[in-house]
C-alpha cells in the first residue's frame, strides 16, 4: 500500500474532470505571497530560496512551491540544467508559474523564449513492483551559466475522492545546519475550518493569524539545529523534518474514513473460481485456525505482489475477484482478498493500517492517512490474536500469532478506533537456525574444516530466493559467510556454498563448507579455547551519559528468535581436554532470553544456544543494572582447556601431516583460491597453513605466486623469512632489497639484509645505511641504535654492540625490549654477565608477556653455569610459548649439560623441526644442543 507522504506523491492516472495530463502555464494565484528578491554574489549557499505555500479549501490542497538554486560550480550546473516536476493527473493539475534565470540582478524569462515542458510517463516504481501513473514534466533549460540562479515556481493541486472531502497536506521543515538565504512554510485555510496542524521539530517558530476569512500558519526556516540523539533511540525521539495539516479530528476519524473501502459483503461471487477456493478450504479444514492458515497461504503464494496505483488506486483496493483473476495485488488488494475469504469462512477479522519502518512515530503524528504506508489483517480465533500479512511470504500456522514490529497500528472499525499498540513478543518459532560442525580432530593450531547450514524462514527466505538467483559464486560465498554471523568463529573462511529454497516450508537453507580457525590460546599452563557463541556477541553500548539523554530508552531491535548449534570434534579422542565453566545457562538479559546447554562427550563438544527477543525497549534507568548483569553473564566463561602436559600443536601438526590428516584442509584452501585465483591473500593464507604444517616447499610456491600478484612489503618479508629458514639466503637478500625498493627507509629490511650481509663478510656494507639514518634520526634514533647493535652483535663486536644499545637505553631507560636486547647481546657474546642479569630481570618486571625476556635470562644463567636457574627460566618461557624454537634449543643444551640426554634429544629435534637453521644460529655463540 503506497500511501501519501506529501503533496507530490499521491498516486493516480486516468484524469477526472478537474485534472489534466498536461501542465498549465499561469501566473501564481493571488493567495500566494511573494518571496524576497533573490540575492547574488560570491560566498552564498546553493539554495537561494525555498518557498512552500499551501492552500486548503473545498477538499482540495493547492501546493505552491518556489525553488531558487545557485549554479555555484560546473558540476552543479550540469545537474540543474534538467528540471523535472512530477504529478498524478487523477488527483489534480500541475501549473507552471515561472522559470527564470537570475543573472546580475535581472530575471530572464525562459518560458517567454518559447521553451515548454515535455511530459513523459517513466513509471520509476516498476523495479519496486509498482505502477503508479505519475507523470513527469521535463525541461532542458537553455542558456544557464555558472553563477546564475535558476528560479522555478509551480503548483500542484490535489483532490482525493477516496477521502470523501477529507484533506491532508505537508511541507518540509529543514533544520540547521541546512543553509538557505530564505525559506518558509506557509499554510492557509478558511477561518473556522476544522483543519489541524502540527510541527515536529524542536524550536520550530510559527505565527498564526486570521485575516479576510483565512487562517494562516507561517513558519520561518530553517528551524534551529535539532538536539543530538543517540543512534539507538526509538524512532519517536528522532523528529520528522516536516509540518503537517489535515481535516481529520482524531484517529477514529481516520479509521472510520477507511472502513468503507474494506467492506467484504458480496465481493466473492457465488460459483466463481475464488468462491471455489474458499469452498475447498471449508471442506478440507474444520479447525478455524487451519482455515486461516490455508487462506493466508493462498493469498501469499498464489497472488504476487504488484501495486497498481492507477485510477485512484492510492487508497482504493482492487476487488478480490480482480486480484484473484489477475494474480497480483498490493497490500490493499491482498488485505481485502484475505478479509473476504476469512469472512466467507466465518472468521472474525478486521483490516489494520500500519507504517513499516516508522511505526513508532505514528502515535506522535497528526492523525491522517499519510501516517501509514501499509495495511494487513487482524483476526481472532478462539480468543487468540492472529496477525496476517498477505504481502509476507512463508508464514505458517505457528507464526500467525507473532505480532509484526509495527508498534502503533490503526484498526478499521465501525465508528472508528483508537491506535492499537501491538504487543512485544518474540517469534514462536526460530527465524534462523544455524548448525555448525567443526572438525579439529587432526591437530590444534592449523585451522579446521567445517560444514554449516543456516535455515531461514519467512519473508527473509523469500527475499533471498530472488536475490541469490542474480549473484555469481563469489558474491554468493560472501553472502553465505555473512549469513553465518560468526557462528563458525571470527576468522572462518567459506569455500563452497549452496542455497536451497523450499516453497512448501517457506524456508531457504544455506549450506557451506570452509575453514574455521578456533582461537586456542596458551594461558595458565594450558591451551584454552573460549566459546565465541551468541552470549559473547551481545553488546549493550548505549550512551546515556548526557543529561539530555538520561530518560531516552534504548531500542533493542525487532523481535527475533535464533538457534545456534555448534559441534567441535577434538584431536586424540578428546583425551587431555576438559570443559570448564557453566555449561547450562538460562538468563533474561539485555532484552533477550538466552538459554545455553554445553556438553563434552569424548572428542565431541556440543553447544546448543537459543536467543529470543521481544523487540522491547530498555529504560535508560535500567542500563547500569543491565550492563552489570550482561558482564556477569559473559564472565561465566565457557571454555575448553587442555592439561599442562598436553602435546604442543607443532607436534600434533607434524604427526597429522605425515598421516595425511591435513589433506582435507589443503583441498579447502585450493577451493578457496579457485574462486578468485588473482587474489594474493588467498595464496598467503594457504602458505601460512603449509608453513604451520612444515610443508615449506609448498608454502614457498604459494608465496611466489602471491608476490607475482601483489609484491607488497609484507608479502616480501614473509617470503624472505621462509627463504632464510630454508637456507636460501641469497634469495632472501633479494627480497629484502625489493622491500627497500618500495621503502628505502624500512628499518626491518635494512636490519634483516644487514644480518645476511654480515654473515657473508660484508660488515661495512651492512652498517653504512644504518649510520646514514642515525645521522638524520630524531625521535626514532633509539630504534636505529638498536638496529646497529643487532648488526654489531652479529659481527661479534661486543663492545660496539653494547655501546650502541647503551645509547638507545639512555633515551628510553624503561624500554623492556631494549633492556632485553642488551641482556641478549651480553648473554650470547658471554660478556658483562652480572649486569646482563640485571637487564633481563628489569625487562621481565616491565612487561607482562615476558617470554622473550625469560629466554634471554636463561641464556645468561647458562653462561654462568647456573643450570638449574637457567632451566627454570627456559621452562617458564616454554610454558607460555611452547613452540618457541630458541627456548627449545637452549633447553636442549642445558639438559645435555645436566646429563639428560633423552630430553635434550627430544627438545633439539623439536627446535630443528620448527627452525631448520637453528644449529647454525647457535653455533655463532659456540652452543650445541
Amino acid at each position: 500500500m503506497r500511501l501519501a507522504v506529501g503533496l507530490l506523491l499521491l498516486i493516480g492516472a486516468a484524469a477526472p474532470a478537474w485534472a489534466s495530463e498536461t501542465p498549465r502555464y499561469e501566473p501564481a494565484p493571488a493567495w500566494v505571497l511573494p518571496a524576497p528578491p533573490i540575492k547574488q554574489g560570491a560566498g552564498l549557499p546553493v539554495f537561494a530560496l525555498i518557498d512552500q505555500q499551501t492552500r486548503i479549501a473545498d477538499g482540495v490542497v493547492w501546493g505552491y512551491r518556489e525553488l531558487g538554486t545557485r549554479a555555484i560550480s560546473a558540476d552543479l550546473l550540469a545537474h540543474m540544467g534538467t528540471v523535472t516536476l512530477n504529478w498524478q493527473p487523477f488527483h489534480g493539475d500541475l501549473i507552471i508559474h515561472r522559470v527564470d534565470i537570475v543573472r546580475d540582478g535581472q530575471h530572464i524569462d525562459v518560458l517567454k523564449s518559447g521553451q515548454k515542458f515535455d511530459v513523459i510517463r517513466r513509471e520509476e516504481g516498476l523495479e519496486q513492483l509498482e505502477m503508479n501513473g505519475i507523470l513527469t514534466a521535463t525541461l532542458q533549460v537553455e542558456g544557464l551559466r555558472v553563477g546564475d540562479v535558476l528560479d522555478i515556481a509551480y503548483s500542484v493541486s490535489v483532490k482525493d475522492p477516496a477521502l470523501k472531502g477529507g484533506v491532508q497536506a505537508s511541507a518540509l521543515a529543514m533544520p540547521e545546519p541546512f543553509k538557505v538565504d530564505y525559506a518558509r512554510a506557509r499554510m492557509i485555510w478558511p477561518t473556522g475550518s476544522k483543519i489541524r496542524w502540527k510541527g515536529y521539530l524542536t524550536g520550530l517558530k510559527a505565527t498564526e493569524s486570521d485575516a479576510a476569512g483565512w487562517h494562516e500558519v507561517n513558519v520561518s526556516l530553517p528551524a534551529p539545529k535539532q538536539p543530538d540523539m543517540p543512534a539507538d533511540a526509538p524512532r519517536r525521539f528522532q523528529p520528522i523534518p516536516a509540518m503537517e495539516a489535515g481535516s481529520f479530528a482524531d484517529w477514529p476519524a481516520v479509521s472510520a474514513a477507511f472502513l468503507p473501502l474494506y467492506q467484504t459483503q458480496g465481493l466473492i461471487k457465488p460459483g466463481s473460481p475464488l468462491a471455489q477456493e474458499v469452498a475447498k478450504i471449508r471442506a478440507g479444514e474444520s479447525d478455524p485456525r487451519r482455515r486461516v492458515a490455508a487462506a493466508l497461504s493462498l493469498v501469499q503464494d498464489r497472488v504476487r505482489y504488484f501495486a497498481e496505483g492507477m485510477n485512484g488506486g492510492n487508497y482504493v483496493p482492487q476487488t478480490p475477484e480482480r486480484t484473484w483473476t489477475a494474480g497480483y495485488g498490493d497490500c490493499k488488494a491482498k488485505t481485502l482478498l484475505l478479509l473476504a475469504m476469512l469472512h466467507a469462512l466465518d472468521i472474525e477479522a478486521e483490516p489494520v493500517l500500519a507504517n513499516i519502518g516508522q511505526g513508532d512515530l505514528v502515535a506522535v503524528r497528526l492523525p491522517a492517512p499519510e501516517a501509514f504506508n501499509h495495511i494487513f489483517v487482524h483476526a481472532k480465533v478462539g480468543g487468540e490474536d492472529l496477525w496476517l500479512d498477505g504481502t509476507a511470504r512463508g508464514t505458517r500456522q505457528e507464526d500467525m500469532g507473532d505480532p509484526p514490529p509495527f508498534h502503533s497500528v490503526l484498526p478499521l472499525r465501525e465508528g472508528g478506533a483508537q491506535l492499537l499498540q501491538l504487543p512485544a513478543k518474540a517469534p514462536a518459532r526460530p527465524t534462523r537456525i544455524t548448525t555448525v560442525d567443526i572438525d579439529e580432530s587432526a591437530a590444534l593450531g592449523v585451522g579446521a574444516p567445517f560444514t554449516a547450514t543456516v535455515v531461514l524462514h519467512g519473508g527473509a527466505a523469500d527475499a533471498l530466493h530472488t536475490i541469490v538467483s542474480q549473484l555469481d559464486n563469489e558474491k554468493l560465498l560472501a553472502f553465505a559467510q555473512a549469513s553465518l554471523g560468526g557462528a563458525a568463529g571470527p576468522n572462518a573462511t567459506v569455500a563452497t556454498q549452496k542455497f536451497d529454497f523450499d516453497p512448501d516450508a517457506g524456508t531457504i537453507t544455506i549450506s557451506v563448507t570452509g575453514i574455521a580457525r578456533p582461537g586456542w590460546r596458551r594461558q595458565d599452563h594450558a591451551y584454552r579455547l573460549r566459546s565465541t557463541g551468541t552470549l559473547a556477541s551481545i553488546r549493550l553500548n548505549a550512551d546515556r551519559a548526557r543529561p539530555a539523554w538520561k530518560d531516552i530508552p534504548v531500542a533493542l531491535g525487532d523481535p527475533s528468535h535464533a538457534v545456534v548449534t555448534t559441534h567441535l570434534r577434538l584431536p586424540e579422542g578428546g583425551h587431555g581436554i576438559a570443559l570448564e565453566g557453566d555449561g547450562a545457562l538460562d538468563l533474561d538479559i539485555a532484552g533477550r532470553h538466552y538459554v545455553r546447554k554445553a556438553t563434552l562427550a569424548g572428542d565431541l563438544l556440543t553447544i546448543e544456544e537459543r536467543s529470543t527477543s521481544a523487540g522491547e525497549e530498555l529504560p535508560a534507568a535500567d542500563l547500569p543494572a543491565a550492563r552489570a548483569k550482561l558482564a556477569a553473564a559473559q564472565g561465566r566463561t565457557l571454555r575448553l582447556a587442555t592439561g599442562p602436559d598436553y602435546a604442543p600443536p607443532y607436534a600434533q601438526v607434524s604427526d597429522a601431516a605425515r598421516a595425511h590428516k591435513l589433506d582435507r584442509l589443503a583441498a579447502l584452501h585450493t577451493e578457496i583460491i579457485a574462486v578468485k585465483p588473482d587474489d594474493a591473500a588467498r595464496y598467503i593464507n594457504r602458505a601460512v597453513f603449509y608453513e604451520a604444517s612444515f610443508q615449506r616447499d609448498l608454502a614457498l610456491a604459494d608465496l611466489d605466486k602471491a608476490v607475482s600478484l601483489d609484491g607488497n612489503a609484507a608479502t616480501l618479508l614473509r617470503r624472505a623469512a621462509l627463504l632464510e629458514a630454508m637456507g636460501q639466503k641469497d634469495k632472501a637478500a633479494a627480497d629484502f632489497q625489493a622491500m627497500l625498493g618500495l621503502d628505502p627507509s624500512s628499518k626491518v629490511a635494512l636490519t634483516q639484509l644487514g644480518l645476511l650481509q654480515i654473515d657473508a663478510g660484508h660488515k661495512a656494507e651492512a652498517l653504512a645505511p644504518i649510520d646514514q639514518h642515525l645521522e638524520s634520526a630524531d625521535e626514532d634514533k633509539p630504534d636505529w641504535e638498536s638496529a646497529k647493535a643487532e648488526l654489531l652483535a652479529r659481527a661479534g663486536d661486543a663492545d660496539g654492540a653494547i655501546a650502541a644499545i647503551d645509547k638507545a637505553i639512555e633515551v628510553k631507560s624503561a624500554s623492556a625490549p631494549l633492556l632485553n636486547q642488551r641482556c641478549w647481546i651480553k648473554g650470547t657474546l658471554a660478556v658483562q654477565l652480572d649486569s646482563a642479569l640485571q637487564d633481563c630481570t628489569r625487562a621481565i618486571e616491565l612487561t607482562e608477556n615476558n617470554t622473550a625476556e625469560l629466554d634471554s635470562r636463561a641464556m645468561v644463567y647458562f653462561r654462568l653455569n647456573r643450570l638449574s636457574e637457567a632451566l627454570a627460566d627456559v621452562n617458564a618461557a616454554l610454558d607460555r610459548s611452547p613452540s618457541m624454537s630458541a627456548s627449545l634449543y637452549l633447553r636442549a643444551a642445558i639438559e645435555r649439560k645436566m646429563g639428560k640426554a633423552q630430553s635434550a634429544d627430544k627438545d633439539a629435534a623439536s627446535a630443528r623441526l620448527i627452525s631448520p637453521n637453528i644449529d647454525e644460529d647457535y653455533a655463532r655463540w659456540k652452543i650445541k644442543a
